[in-house]
């Protein structure tokens, strides 16, 4: 993918629990699961139903 191999991944493993902690990896994968699937879904959503018209910009376009 971008040239990381085995050894790669895991210097990075021991670099985020040294700076993270074991007991936070969790917290932080529940986290970044979220994230991710809060963005497929606002991404997957159509143009309509992201941006309702308000009341307040219907009655501005009516006309008097």
């Amino acid at each position: 993918m971008f040239g990381l191999g085995l050894p790669e991944l895991i210097i990075i493993l021991v670099i985020v629990i040294m700076i993270f902690g074991a007991g936070k990896l969790p917290e932080i994968g529940g986290a970044i699961g979220k994230g991710i699937k809060s963005f497929k879904k606002a991404s997957q959503e159509p143009e309509d139903k992201k941006n309702p018209p308000s009341k307040e910009n219907s009655d501005k376009e009516k006309p008097a």
